[in-house]
């Protein structure tokens, strides 16, 4: 008897997703089922809709319906959530988003806050810490009563009889005049009146109260400043010095009572003045040698966002100032209070010193440590937590990472990781979690440890839903959806959809699930399941370049995990810098490579000041050097394709050149939605109007006046080839080609964006709309149409990110192009496929961190190969 699937009431299948008629961005009305409780991979080329899918639609409903489950009181202090343009989605869990923009730029985020492994760490170091003197070092305990006594004792002792009054006689007793005095510390460094409260112990009896050290009787009128800090001691009992010299039993009874009734009403604490000092004694923490007294040691002392635990010269800021980098001379940069620092777990290991520690150096401390059964009792749970997130960090190839490294300095790979960390320790079952290439800037040897995790996520009883490219997730996978057939407005279609090992092993069910929607050049009609099934692959260059152009000579590099660094960079070649996580590939080619041209090419950082190396040679050979990286191709949404590559102002240069604008006197500038004169002033060439809606979120709509086109009507009527401008900002890529075939100032821009395989980009789109791919690439088309360029090195940060394989097979070409041109490219890149293609790789290893930083091979691909030292040959030597 076949399955059948579970039910609820109203007829909601609980074993699949649903989704009905997903209309958001490109898609095009499309129909999806998702199983529950497995993983799900959306495949597609680049821009063809995937995270239309996972992130605009699936995942921003299941948030949307979660939040609307709150109390309204709880709803207003969340963003407000817009419906996404979909009929119908049925069998939703909340749903959680991991993706590669949500990591936190505040510069107090670490590795160990954003895992919580901090908050665990507070609690541990609360709990079984052992605090220490900050004068001698030595281990403070608890004090009982009878320690105080004796306490008491030594500090009395310890005055100078010199210095005492004329003795008296006092009812026949020979005593000095000197006294010293116990008060109970009611209130310390608190702002307020108090009225009250001193109210209330003038009722109790007492007579004196000391406020901010000075002395009152409590029948005075006592007026408090509420806006300031206050200290407030009353006082208990005083003593004549002689009675403790010469004691008797009724004068130990009172003495006894006095201590006892302070602490009671100090909470712990009381305080011994006399008429020269004064000392504070703690029954929880005070070292018994030198009378040092602990606060109290709880897990605020240990955060340097707490003004009970944050260093009072910088309050916690670890610089002198808001204004300077200078290091706090009290704290040395560590941002906590004195005291926290002394609280040692074994091997006088502080708090600071443990989040110093890399990942895996964490992971071996907390496993050989030694605690008393009694201490082993009370960390129990907090060591299982801190280690669960550290092995799990592990296992992903984090080990590398300092637990105090910076959350902002982390790469979109590395965040993406670390949530993930955060996630599974939180042990969650039923959610929907959503993730966005969880591979990118893993080594392919990592990547087995990332997919274990997945699927334990799964195991979990969780759906797991992954937008992802990389190979080996996507034969990991139980369901796949491939989105396209190609991308842009070409793309939102499902080409096929079903479990993988039936798309793989049936031919007909790989079939798309309509004729139109099959990629013309592909066997089966999905370029995805062509790639997986071997029909399509990137070939290996059946030359590799070895002619000799020159060598830029790196001799002792020195920066990061990078300790001595000799190695030789081949000019007039692609060449790749390989390695694991964190090996040091970034270090040795922003930190070294890229500086030192800099310093030498550029003419705004020209020096003959040389960066993190000792030798830097070989520059004679090289003309400039271009970085081209994944930031945006503009800040505002103004900034778009066509104004990037300078298609824009040749564009208003045609218009400006008709007959009808000419009659009318109108120049270039007409043309523009960035000055006034030709725009929509209504929306000051915005298409849209941003209304503010007060506690509700911001809302965007259409210019009534202009409809969205950005120009005045005026500007509108003036045509070439029957088209306005408007009409050429909303053509695509694609359609331009086509369109401006004659203008070659034009046609060479527009066509080296569809060589990248931007040919689904509207000229006129929003650069804020375009992933850290597109804008790479768009950066990449504007070098290609640059006439004579030649002797440039290229730098490119994993622009493989993002890319479909049909993609990576076109950036190759490009990038080949670009050598061919006469220029050097230099990719940091863990793709096998780019890497197979290049000509000369520099493999740095072996592992990350302190344990990478070195050459570990170097040469051909092949030779790179065959050489058993790197990981990097192992798993190229499978796809050569």
């Amino acid at each position: 008897m076949k399955n059948v699937p579970k039910k609820t009431k109203s007829g909601v299948d609980l074993d699949m997703i649903h989704v009905k008629g997903a209309r958001t961005h490109n898609l095009k009305d499309i129909d999806v089922s998702i199983p529950r409780g497995q993983m799900t991979v959306i495949s597609g080329l680049s821009g063809s809709g995937k995270s239309s899918l996972a992130f605009d639609t699936i995942f921003a409903e299941g948030q949307r319906r979660y939040m609307e489950s709150l109390s309204s009181y709880a709803r207003q202090f969340l963003k407000q959530m817009q419906k996404p343009d979909v009929d119908e989605i049925t069998g939703l869990s909340p749903a959680i988003s991991i993706d590669q923009k949500s990591r936190s730029n505040n510069p107090r985020s670490t590795v160990a806050t954003i895992t919580e492994i901090y908050d665990y760490l507070r609690i541990l170091y609360a709990r079984v810490g052992k605090p220490h003197c900050l004068t001698c070092d030595r281990e403070i305990k608890r004090l009982s009563k009878e320690e105080i006594v004796d306490t008491i004792h030594t500090i009395i002792n310890s005055i100078d009889k010199k210095e005492l009054k004329d003795k008296k006689e006092i009812m026949g007793v020979h005593v000095d005049s000197e006294t010293f005095k116990i008060y109970a510390p009611v209130v310390i460094g608190r702002k307020g009146e108090y009225y009250q409260m001193l109210y209330d112990y003038l009722g109790k009896g007492f007579e004196e109260v000391r406020i901010d050290g000075k002395a009152h009787k409590l029948r005075e009128k006592i007026e408090l400043a509420k806006t300031k800090k206050h200290d407030i001691d009353i006082l208990i009992d005083q003593f004549y010095i002689s009675e403790i010299n010469e004691p008797s039993q009724s004068f130990n009874e009172r003495l006894n009572d006095s201590i006892e009734r302070a602490l009671r009403e100090g909470d712990g604490l009381l305080r011994i003045y006399t008429d020269k000092e004064e000392h504070l004694i703690s029954s929880k923490f005070m070292c018994p040698y030198d009378g040092f007294s602990f606060p109290e040691i709880e897990p605020r002392l240990f955060s340097f966002n707490s003004p009970y635990g944050a260093c009072p010269e910088c309050n916690g800021l670890g610089t002198d100032s808001f204004f300077t980098n200078r290091i706090c001379k009290v704290c040395d940069g560590a941002r906590l209070r004195p005291e926290a620092l002394k609280v040692y777990m074994p091997g006088k290991t502080n708090v600071i010193n443990f989040t110093n520690l890399t990942i895996h150096d964490a992971i071996d401390y907390i496993l050989s440590l030694e605690l008393s059964v009694t201490d082993k009792a009370i960390s129990t749970v907090m060591i299982k937590e801190i280690l669960s997130r550290l092995e799990f960090m592990q296992e992903v190839g984090l080990e590398y990472l300092q637990l105090n490294r910076r959350a902002h300095t982390l790469s979109g790979g590395e965040s993406q990781r670390i949530r993930l960390a955060s996630q599974l320790g939180s042990g969650l079952v039923g959610a929907l979690y959503v993730l966005d290439e969880p591979t990118i800037g893993l080594h392919q040897r990592d990547n087995d440890k990332l997919i274990k995790t997945l699927i334990q996520l799964k195991d979990m009883g969780n759906t797991v839903i992954v937008v992802e490219h990389d190979e080996d997730t996507i034969l990991a996978s139980d369901y796949l959806i491939d989105i396209g057939p190609r991308a842009g407005i070409n793309g939102g279609n499902v080409v096929v959809q079903g479990y993988l090992k039936d798309l793989l092993r049936d031919p007909i069910k790989s079939l798309p699930i309509n004729k139109k929607h099959a990629d013309p050049d592909s066997f089966t009609g999905s370029l995805t399941l062509d790639y997986l099934r071997g029909a399509h692959e990137v070939e290996v260059p059946k030359v590799r370049r070895s002619q000799d152009k020159g060598f830029i000579k790196i001799a002792g590099g020195k920066a990061n995990n990078i300790k001595n660094l000799n190695v030789e960079l081949p000019l007039g070649r692609l060449v790749t810098v390989t390695g694991v996580s964190g090996s040091g590939k970034s270090t040795f080619v922003y930190e070294i490579l890229y500086k030192n041209l800099l310093g030498k090419l550029d003419r705004e950082h020209r020096t003959s000041q040389i960066y993190n190396c000792t030798t830097f040679t070989g520059t004679d050979y090289v003309g400039r050097t271009i970085m081209i990286d994944q930031s945006p191709i503009g800040r505002t949404p103004r900034s778009n394709p066509a104004t990037y590559t300078g298609a824009f102002t040749h564009i208003r240069d045609l218009f400006a050149e008709t007959i009808e604008a000419k009659s009318r006197a109108w120049g270039p500038g007409r043309f523009s939605f960035n000055v006034k004169g030709g725009r929509c002033e209504n929306c000051q060439g915005n298409g849209s109007i941003e209304v503010e809606m007060h506690f509700l979120p911001t809302v965007y709509v259409q210019c009534d006046i202009c409809n969205g086109k950005r120009f005045m009507k005026e500007t509108l009527e003036i045509m070439y080839k029957n088209k306005n401008i408007h009409d050429i900002l909303t053509m695509t890529v694609d359609e331009a080609v086509l369109f401006f075939d004659e203008m070659p100032q034009i046609y060479d821009r527009v066509r080296t964006l569809q060589e990248v395989g931007l040919g689904y980009l509207e000229l006129g789109q929003s650069a804020t709309t375009l992933s850290g791919g597109e804008a790479q690439r768009v950066k990449i088309a504007s070098e290609l149409y640059k006439p004579h360029v030649q002797k440039t090195i290229y730098i490119l940060d994993e622009p493989t990110v993002g890319l479909h394989y049909h993609d990576v097979r076109k950036l190759i070409e490009i990038l080949q192009r670009l050598v061919q041109a006469g220029n050097t490219v230099v990719v940091i890149e863990h793709n096998m496929d780019l890497i197979k293609c290049s000509d000369y790789i520099i493999d740095i290893g072996p592992e990350g961190g302190d344990k990478g930083g070195q050459l570990i091979a170097k040469g051909t691909p092949e030779e790179v190969a065959n050489n058993k030292n790197s990981f990097t040959g192992h798993y190229l030597k499978k796809v050569l």
